[in-house]
């Protein structure tokens, strides 16, 4: 860190952490399980107001990226066309959402408190790693995707809370699993996740107003953390389609093993 001044201090800590938001939101390895490593092992906390902003840049990314899909979406739905491709992600998304919101809502706070150790979010880790190695399982043969898939994706996806699994890493594995194809598996995970984070965008501005003012950040230091979390994220997110075109999607099970065992490893060394 940036030794003397403290405001030099905060920006340097909000830009490793938007750093590490922007990889990890993307990559299936788990954003809200690096955060919670980074607090622990290198002393960084990320204040309420920076994850506030990181949900905000979220968005931004996923309107961006799939600007033409969702295009094609809203359009639908404003015609109140259910029988076209882009018509019939509509009922699928509001259907996926439902268990998402249901296991925010009443489960949030358990999860919350069951994985405040590091052993536990190590084993979230390694669990997600092997899900995400089950996914190559998957035949791909199906170009839709039912209602009851995308209630078990919605489930993926609301499970994700836990820190240690990866809210794009299960629901494309859960989709994969299936047999969905890849390009549909995609995109249905990262529209499917469009309604959830402005859900959380909006909890965490109502449950937790009265600490967003008093959160001691400045313009820059919002602007900053959001700025290199959406740009790095943009990448990842590029990245992660990349290494699913390539049938490569699995790789990050490796990723998720190594990385649990040695949290594990140096929890039991007493580091």
């Amino acid at each position: 860190m940036v030794n003397g001044d403290p405001r030099m201090e905060q920006l340097a800590r909000i830009i490793i952490l938007g750093i590490i938001q922007g990889l990890t939101e993307w990559l299936p390895i788990s954003s809200t399980g690096h955060l919670k490593l980074a607090e622990s092992i290198l002393g960084l906390e990320a204040p309420i107001l920076f994850d506030v902003t990181l949900h905000a840049g979220t968005i931004i990314v996923i309107l961006v990226f799939f600007r033409s899909d969702i295009r094609k979406v809203l359009a639908a739905l404003a015609q109140f066309d259910f029988r076209t491709e882009d018509g019939r992600l509509i009922p699928l998304i509001i259907v996926g959402t439902v268990p998402t919101a249901i296991i925010g809502l009443f489960l949030g706070d358990a999860i919350e408190n069951t994985f405040r150790n590091l052993s536990a979010i190590a084993v979230a880790f390694i669990i997600c790693g092997v899900i995400l190695y089950i996914a190559r399982t998957g035949k791909e043969e199906k170009d839709k995707i039912t209602y009851m898939e995308a209630i078990a994706i919605g489930l993926a996806q609301g499970i994700a809370i836990i820190p240690g699994f990866s809210r794009s890493g299960i629901t494309i594995a859960t989709a994969l699993t299936f047999g969905i194809k890849r390009e549909k598996a995609f995109k249905f995970s990262f529209l499917l996740s469009v309604p959830a984070v402005i859900g959380a965008l909006g909890l965490t501005i109502y449950t937790q107003h009265h600490e967003l003012a008093s959160a001691g950040l400045d313009w820059v230091e919002i602007i900053a953390g959001m700025t290199v979390a959406m740009v790095v994220g943009y990448f990842a997110l590029k990245l992660l389609w990349r290494t699913l075109k390539q049938k490569k999607f699995h790789i990050f099970a490796s990723y998720c093993w190594v990385l649990g065992a040695a949290v594990i490893a140096l929890e039991l060394g007493g580091f």
